[in-house]
């Protein structure tokens, strides 16, 4: 079965209503998982959104009703940690984490920081992004890690994206609005695909220039289901 993932991120916009909407239609549509984002203020306060990007940010004082949310839709979430420090408060919540193309680019290079070093730590399952393959890095045959192709322009066009060496990954991350790319991973054999979502196309969300929205979440998702009957 391939791994989907709704990639809620900051278009929930901090408001436990739409957050709740969103996660139920990302079950509804057929997704195994959720996933938001964790930053502080200072990463993003150049950000002329900062203020609705903060509020948007998983944190101490949103975690433990955006786990009930998730819990009552039977649906695991878990979160791309953009800090060292949110690691520990996220760790009795999620069973897996996501680290962002910034920090599998050092990965790759088989370099490290305070962020990789505590998920490392964890235990827990790694979807690692990044664009070059990770073939020839020591931690590529870490069972723990999970790698998917990720091209880091928002959005990027179909000329952008190279499928040549998926079979070195394990999944693909999209940043491409033309739904035929996930659907193309998906043919291609990917494990995990991860999906950016939004509740509105034409609402004003910061992160709409990469997200489908739920109806085309739920047939790229059937059509995926369907890929999967075909490769079996």
């Amino acid at each position: 079965m391939t791994f989907v993932v709704a990639e809620i991120g900051v278009n929930w916009d901090g408001d436990f209503q739409l957050a709740k909407k969103m996660v139920e239609e990302s079950k509804k549509a057929g997704c195994d998982a959720v996933k938001f984002q964790a930053f502080q203020f200072e990463q993003i306060k150049s950000h002329p959104e900062a203020e609705r990007l903060i509020k948007a940010s998983i944190s101490k004082e949103n975690i433990e009703k955006i786990n009930q949310i998730a819990n009552e839709n039977e649906i695991d979430w878990f979160c791309t940690p953009m800090y060292p420090e949110i690691v520990e408060l996220l760790k009795p919540y999620v069973k897996m984490f996501k680290l962002r193309e910034l920090d599998g680019r050092l990965i790759i290079e088989n370099k490290s920081n305070e962020l990789i070093k505590n998920v490392l730590e964890t235990g827990k399952e790694i979807f690692v992004s990044t664009e070059k393959t990770p073939k020839n890095c020591k931690d590529y045959g870490n069972s723990k890690i999970k790698w998917l192709y990720c091209v880091p322009k928002y959005p990027c066009n179909i000329e952008d994206i190279d499928f040549g060496n998926l079979k070195d990954f394990n999944g693909y991350s999209n940043h491409c609005i033309d739904p035929i790319v996930p659907i193309s991973a998906a043919v291609l054999g990917a494990d995990v695909i991860e999906i950016h979502v939004t509740m509105d196309k034409n609402g004003n969300y910061i992160d709409n220039n990469v997200s489908f929205d739920f109806n085309e979440l739920k047939k790229m998702v059937s059509d995926i289901r369907k890929i999967e009957k075909i490769k079996l």
